[in-house]
Order: C-alpha cells, then sequence, then structure tokens
C-alpha cells in the first residue's frame, strides 16, 4: 500500500476477488488526494489490522464489497462498529441482497455504488462520502423505498421532511407547503415521532438531514 501523505485521504478496500481489488486500488490511488492503506479480502482481517495499526494510520474511507453471494456475509454491526469509530463506509454492491444493503444502511453507511456503476461514479461516491455526504442511486432509493422498518410518511410529512432538512427554516417550508408555521411544525414533529416509533430518536435539523439521505428522501 501507498504511504500515507499529510492533506490526503486514507482508504481501506475490503473486496474477496483479487483482480477487482486491484482494480480498486488502481481507480482510488491514482486519483491525487486518495491514498490506499490497507486492502484485504474481509471485514474480519481490516477489524484485525484496524486492532494493531496506530490510529494515524486508520482510514478515513472504507470501501467495502459486501460479498453476498460467497463467504460469510458482511456483518451489520461490525459495519457500525467502523462508523462509531468516525470511520466513513462506501458499500460496492450488485445490490443482490436488498435486506443486507437495507441492514447497513441502518448501520450508517454513505452509500452504495453498483458493481455495473461506472468507475468515474466510484470516485464520485468516495469524496462525496469522505465529505460527509452520501451516495444514492435509483436503484438505491428503490431498496430503500421497500425497507420495512423505514416509517410510512404521508405526503405532507415527506414533503415537510425534504424542505427542512434541506435547509429551509421553519417559516419557509411553511409558506412552500401553503400552511401556517404551527401546522409545519406539527408536520415535522409526526416525522420524529414516527421514527421513535421504529426506534430511532430524530431530534435535530441535522438529525433529520442525516435520515432523510439514508433512506432516500434526499439525494
Amino acid at each position: 500500500m501507498t504511504q500515507q501523505l499529510r492533506g490526503q485521504r486514507r482508504i481501506a478496500i475490503v473486496e474477496d476477488h483479487l483482480l477487482q481489488r486491484r482494480r480498486t486500488e488502481e481507480i482510488l490511488g491514482d486519483h491525487p488526494g486518495l491514498v490506499p492503506v490497507w486492502s484485504g479480502e474481509s471485514l474480519l482481517a481490516l477489524r484485525d489490522w484496524l486492532s494493531r495499526a496506530p490510529r494515524a494510520n486508520h482510514p478515513h474511507l472504507v470501501v467495502l464489497d459486501l460479498q453476498v453471494d460467497r463467504g460469510p456475509n458482511v456483518d451489520p454491526a461490525h459495519v457500525r462498529e467502523l462508523v462509531d469509530a468516525g470511520i466513513r463506509v462506501l458499500v460496492v454492491s450488485a445490490l443482490a441482497s436488498p435486506d443486507l444493503v437495507r441492514q447497513v444502511l441502518r448501520a450508517g453507511i454513505g452509500g452504495v455504488v453498483g458493481k455495473r456503476d461506472p468507475e468515474t461514479d466510484l470516485l464520485a461516491a468516495a469524496w462525496s462520502v469522505l465529505g460527509g455526504g452520501s451516495w444514492v442511486t435509483p436503484e438505491l432509493a428503490n431498496v430503500m423505498a421497500g425497507d420495512p422498518e423505514r416509517p410510512r410518511l404521508s405526503d405532507q410529512e415527506e414533503r415537510a421532511l425534504v424542505l427542512y432538512a434541506s435547509g429551509l427554516t421553519l417559516e419557509a417550508v411553511a409558506q412552500a407547503l401553503g400552511v401556517q408555521p404551527d401546522t409545519a411544525k406539527k408536520y415535522l414533529a409526526r416525522v420524529k415521532a414516527k421514527y421513535a416509533a421504529a426506534g430511532e430518536q430524530v431530534r435535530s435539523k441535522l438529525e433529520l438531514n442525516q435520515v432523510a439521505k439514508r433512506d432516500g428522501y434526499l439525494a
């Protein structure tokens, strides 16, 4: 692996197909500002390396293959450990297992790149997720929309969520919806209540923005 340089973003790659892993290393490593610091076959191997490597060498981003059709599947709990440690995660998947994709989405990954997507999409997605954003394709949006654990919002609740999470003030949301601010506030309160009923506390505007991105309401 290329040695880290100051100011560059460190990348770890988990992919059990050697040729595909090497190609991913090339795509990311040849791009200015990105440095692969670890590459291997499984998330378990990455976790073992992280336990031994100095924190200064830990990746900013993990590009993760879900390995749905071969070997043990990725454990979403292990993905959550990465996210909780401040490491961003971008999944590369053929979306062969929508349920597993939904599980890792709920674990906090930044997005999913399809295995048939252009290589330029992989780079764009990597930079988006590194910047704290997300990467949502139409196929991924369909997977998210089919999540049985995703709260079901009314049309007005969804519109209020999208507008408010996009950065508008409560007053601007009300104006866009053609309602009074108190009504817009009630819509957002219902959104928060539905997420709470699904087991997720969403209180702040930032948290609303995060769940709106994760669940496909915001591109």
